[in-house]
């Protein structure tokens, strides 16, 4: 019996009950996605990956509880594993929880709020099309339009100002005996400059393992030169501690990606621009247009891989927006800045 399943819609049928009962709305949100890549040295078959999928679900909305629960569904001819745009090969189940979670709301005056956020969701604050959040990324895959940092978790946040601050406790297991501790501050100023800065360590993992443990530090920020052109980068720095531990240790726990070896770090970095016209012709031709490049030092070696690799990586970006629809394209590089791949996705939306 598929609990989460059941779970899922149970808090969807509460959630449509309850909107009927109080002063808040409830809508629908679905949408369908198709997503091809294609790396050109890549001659074995016509697309590197390809996928089609639906994801529906319902939000309800609340000055005091906000919630959402989505379902991401594959067709059935599309097995149960996908590739994304490096080759990586994931596993899915046919219809998957894809996203659930309550958020529970209080202001103490105009200027501080608090809320309590529980269940699953995901992180996304780089802004950008293809690199970033390295504060939960794996080095080793590329973003390729959406990016799935899922966490289990309970996070408690405060707004005041220009400040929103969350404290994250993420759990990996149905015991809690892996997870981590995330924070963030999110600033947005009155003038047109973002800034974000977050730390993330797996601080429940040597709890009742034997595990070495990782930081994560890395900050965002993101400036508006004039309404129609937007500068961005981000900056992470990622340290395991250098106590060695073996395999056969008591309840061994491996980290969660193989170049998170002990006394190794990393500190990978991009940085962008993106053109969003807002009348003219331009703006007919397209609604965003971004070039990002991206750094990660011993690329190689992050990958365990004996084909030869390069630091840098590039990616220019297109996307248009047609009524309730969205076009994206990619060009981006593969394993070498000269490899060249390709990406198209199309969103269809429904409210």
């Amino acid at each position: 019996m598929n609990f989460k399943k059941i779970a899922s819609a149970l808090l969807v049928a509460g959630m449509a009950t309850t909107a009927f009962a109080a002063d808040a709305e409830i809508g629908l949100k679905a949408n369908v996605q198709t997503q091809a890549t294609k790396m050109i040295a890549d001659d074995s078959s016509n697309f590197s990956s390809l996928w089609i999928r639906a994801n529906i679900g319902a939000q309800y909305k609340s000055e005091s509880i906000d919630g959402l629960v989505m379902l991401r569904i594959f067709a059935p001819q599309f097995g149960n594993k996908i590739k994304d745009g490096d080759g990586k090969t994931t596993s899915y189940d046919k219809i998957l929880a894809d996203l659930y979670w309550v958020n529970y709301k209080w202001s103490l005056n105009e200027n501080n709020k608090l809320n309590l956020k529980i269940g699953h969701w995901k992180t996304d604050w780089s802004q950008s099309t293809h690199f970033g959040t390295y504060i939960d990324k794996d080095l080793t895959g590329r973003g390729l339009w959406m990016r799935d940092y899922a966490h289990n978790a309970l996070e408690l946040g405060w707004k005041t100002g220009v400040s929103q601050f969350s404290a994250m406790l993420a759990t990996r297991d149905n015991k809690m005996n892996s997870g981590y501790i995330r924070i963030e501050e999110d600033l947005k100023f009155e003038f047109p400059l973002e800034a974000k800065i977050a730390y993330r360590v797996n601080a429940f993992d040597p709890i009742q393992n034997t595990a070495a443990v990782t930081h994560r530090v890395a900050a965002y920020l993101s400036y508006k030169i004039v309404p129609e052109f937007r500068i961005y980068g981000e900056y992470a720095h990622i340290g395991t501690t250098d106590e060695k531990i073996e395999k056969t240790a008591p309840n061994y726990l491996a980290p969660e990606s193989k170049y998170m070896k002990p006394g190794k770090h990393y500190n990978p970095f991009y940085f962008g621009a993106e053109f969003s016209p807002k009348d003219g012709v331009m703006s007919i031709l397209m609604s965003n247009l971004y070039l990002e490049w991206e750094r990660i030092g011993d690329r190689q070696e992050v990958h365990d891989s004996k084909k030869k690799m390069d630091d840098w990586a590039w990616t220019l970006a297109w996307a248009k927006k047609i009524g309730q629809s969205k076009l994206q394209f990619s060009l981006y590089s593969g394993n070498e800045m000269s490899d060249l791949g390709l990406a198209f996705r199309l969103t269809s939306t429904f409210k």
